[in-house]
């Protein structure tokens, strides 16, 4: 970059001087290589100001301090969850007086956006280091050991939609939802999917226990399994919920010969299920169900038509699962 300027200021200066060796704009140009306007531009300047130097704009004073600067910056670093009105107010009582807007530029400035604060699992130090186990005897599996996973998890689908609308508008018909017997509230759907694809979804009617998880076990865990023709040395994944531990799953568990994934508690990151929960939503809510009985069938359509190449790239990443929850110390798993 240097070196670029340094060869424009030569140019600025040979044409400065051939024009006062009597030399016109285009014969200047042509002998350098430059237009006829950018010699003009230059020699206009030189003519009027006596200098070719560019020098830069001074624009509108900066409305807050550099102390100022620096102590919104500190309490933002210090706390992350700061309002810009707490800020305001701490300005206020050093004795200067600043706008929101005015903290908003000076943090978007040094790199800093306001965000939605991500949701984690609350962790006890015991999960911590669980999760940290668990990445760290894994981190080094090999690929195939990760094809012969069967993932397994339940979500909650909301039927909620969003519109645009003014605040005296709430009851406009074309800002609601007609709801029937079976409108409005969510549904809790069980699935599970390999590296070769999803199996069948499961609704959840009111609340799962042991009797309800066993019978999803037989009718969608194991159909998959026989269909994949994943062979007997297969694991299942869930989590250590009560109904999953209870000793009447363990016991119908050893007697199908189904083999654990040990799991650590309050790790949802680390299955890639998530990540298809994800995509499932998506897909939701560009179709925009009306309904609890529209809405599952939408779920069990899009779920089925999710493709197998993203269930096998899920499965092929998951190392760098393992590494992201080391890289955060256990803490939180961006992937």
């Amino acid at each position: 970059m240097a070196k670029t300027r340094e060869l424009c200021k030569d140019i600025r200066d040979k044409i400065v001087d051939l024009h006062k060796a009597g030399m016109g704009y285009r014969t200047i140009g042509k002998q350098l290589g430059e237009k006829a306007t950018t010699v003009g531009a230059i020699i206009r300047k030189w003519k009027k100001v006596k200098m070719m130097v560019k020098h830069p704009r001074s624009g509108a004073p900066c409305k807050i301090s550099p102390r100022g600067a620096s102590m919104i910056m500190k309490k933002v670093r210090d706390q992350p969850r700061t309002t810009r009105q707490d800020l305001v107010n701490d300005l206020k009582r050093a004795g200067t007086t600043d706008s929101k807007k005015t903290i908003s530029n000076t943090l978007r400035r040094h790199g800093l956006k306001s965000c939605s604060a991500r949701k984690v699992p609350l962790l006890k130090p015991a999960h911590v280091q669980a999760r940290l186990k668990f990445a760290n005897d894994h981190l080094d599996d090999p690929e195939e050991e990760w094809e012969k996973v069967m993932w397994s998890d339940e979500t909650k689908i909301n039927s909620t939609r969003r519109v645009w609308r003014k605040k005296k508008d709430e009851c406009n018909p074309k800002n609601t939802i007609p709801t029937v017997k079976h409108g409005g509230g969510n549904i809790i759907l069980r699935g599970c999917f390999s590296a070769k694809r999803t199996g069948r979804l499961h609704r959840i009617e009111g609340r799962m226990d042991g009797a309800m998880y066993r019978e999803f076990l037989a009718n969608n865990l194991l159909p998959l399994v026989r269909a994949l023709k994943m062979g007997c040395g297969w694991v299942f994944q869930d989590y250590n919920d009560l109904k999953h531990t209870a000793r009447a799953i363990k016991e119908w568990l050893r007697k199908k010969h189904l083999k654990v994934l040990e799991w650590p508690s309050q790790s949802p990151g680390l299955n890639p299920i998530e990540n298809l929960w994800r995509e499932l939503k998506v897909r939701i809510a560009q179709r925009q169900p009306r309904n609890l009985k529209d809405l599952e069938k939408v779920c069990m359509e899009e779920w089925a038509k999710i493709p197998a190449a993203v269930c096998a790239i899920l499965v092929k990443n998951y190392r760098k699962r393992m590494i992201s929850l080391i890289a955060n110390k256990g803490f939180c798993t961006k992937y």
